[in-house]
């Protein structure tokens, strides 16, 4: 049994494979600018660090040249589109479902720490069937400060009443390793999204989320 009562997870990468949604709605704001077309598995590269600086990069690793104003124009165009169909074509990873759900029936308190907004985590979450999973679920725009901040993962433990020493943080970037860093807690990577690119111990790294009633 783990020694852990309660798991925090990032969800993009993680949880749930979005960059298929994410891509169509970023398309949508490019093609109002004349921008390349973005495939998912270009996107998907971006993820972890929020809408607007997964815009920004994406334009700097195109080199298309922009400025503030259509910056905003575009990223507003991509959360609105977004939030109208955030899960259409967005698949969850293998067996995460019924794992959380052995967690869960373990007794093991479940939250979601995502740079997502936090209307479109829970749109998402409603859509997928996941809701019910977690005992709380804070987007970006929840918080004074986001991921890789610490702050982020610890305004979800607090929202949790979780202790210290008895929780864990799961993601699959650099990102999500440093706010678990930063906040002074153990860190787990799942083995999909960018998982594999995490330079982390053996010990760290999970076959599937069910793995974590063993640690």
């Amino acid at each position: 049994m783990t020694a852990y009562s309660a798991f925090i997870f990032d969800l993009d990468g993680t949880l749930i494979d979005s960059a298929p949604d994410i891509a169509e709605a970023l398309n949508i704001g490019f093609a109002q600018n004349g921008w390349p077309k973005l495939e998912a598995h270009f996107v998907e590269k971006f993820l972890g660090n929020g809408p607007r600086r997964l815009i920004i990069d994406i334009l700097d690793e195109l080199d298309v040249a922009y400025d503030e104003v259509t910056l905003q124009q575009t990223l507003q165009c991509y959360q609105q589109a977004y939030l109208a169909n955030p899960a259409g074509h967005t698949r969850i990873f293998p067996h995460v479902r019924e794992d959380l759900e052995a967690l869960k029936s373990a007794g093991i308190k479940l939250g979601i720490c995502t740079n997502k907004t936090h209307a479109i985590t829970a749109k998402v979450l409603q859509q997928l069937g996941l809701s019910e999973l977690f005992d709380v679920a804070l987007g970006a725009d929840a918080v004074p400060a986001c991921k890789p901040d610490p702050k982020h993962l610890l305004a979800v433990a607090d929202a949790m009443n979780l202790v210290s020493g008895g929780w864990a943080y799961v993601g699959d970037t650099p990102i999500d390793q440093q706010a678990a860093v930063g906040a002074d807690v153990p860190f787990f990577v799942v083995p999909w999204g960018g998982g594999p690119e995490v330079k982390i111990s053996a010990k760290q790294r999970l076959s599937r989320l069910a793995d974590l009633l063993q640690v």
